[in-house]
């Protein structure tokens, strides 16, 4: 028998569609910067290779918020629907795998940026990015629709606080700017309403200058 969670306030799982956004844009942004980069310019490898680094710390950070707190939760309230949160534990898996492979490449690469070497990283981001991409496409078609029956609006918001407690001081205003990029103004402003006034000015001051830098130096 499942339990339809009661409550007046649904979680907002919209919230995660936006997060999806950022990987679906900057990881097969990456490839290219990748093949793009010239041979030799070990400089430039260096800005590329750490914005890709940066993409993977983020989605392992929202990875971890799932398994850790949406999983279970899904797990305990929607039986019939076991063998498809068995089936994203097991792309996570998936994904962990392809990262893991990933990250000699990644290193070689920027130690050496040759056209073989870019190359086959850039193989590798693509492979890794189609299997983030069927993953993400499932989350939302049969995830969230779960997610906003079972979830309460106060256990959703605990995967945004994980992603935001896990960040470094210099990490968040990149990573909402990253998130916030191609939000409509009312995803926009649900987002920035969920966090402490302090970091709101922050992100909309010297987060935003931090931004627009950042952004400059990896898409030039």
């Amino acid at each position: 028998m499942t339990i339809t969670t009661h409550t007046d306030e649904r979680p907002w799982t919209q919230e995660m569609v936006v997060v999806h956004r950022a990987f679906r844009r900057e990881f097969p942004a990456a490839a290219a910067m990748v093949r793009r980069t010239a041979e030799g310019d070990t400089k430039r490898a260096k800005v590329v290779a750490d914005h890709i680094r940066l993409g993977l710390a983020g989605l392992h950070m929202h990875h971890t918020g799932e398994d850790a707190l949406l999983w279970p939760l899904l797990l305990e309230r929607a039986a019939p629907s076991t063998g498809l949160v068995e089936t994203m534990q097991a792309q996570h898996h998936g994904v962990d795998e392809r990262t893991e492979a990933m990250l000699p490449a990644l290193d070689a690469w920027q130690a050496a940026p040759t056209r073989a070497t870019g190359e086959h990283l850039a193989g590798l981001i693509d492979g890794f990015a189609a299997a983030l991409f069927e993953h993400l496409d499932l989350e939302e078609r049969e995830i969230l629709p779960l997610a906003a029956r079972y979830v309460t609006a106060a256990e959703w918001n605990q995967l945004a606080n994980h992603g935001k407690d896990s960040m470094k001081g210099s990490e968040l205003p990149i990573m909402f700017g990253l998130v916030l990029e191609e939000a409509t103004p009312e995803e926009r402003a649900r987002l920035l309403a969920n966090l402490p006034v302090p970091v709101r000015l922050i992100l909309r001051t010297v987060g935003a200058w931090q931004f627009a830098r950042y952004v400059k130096r990896v898409r030039g």
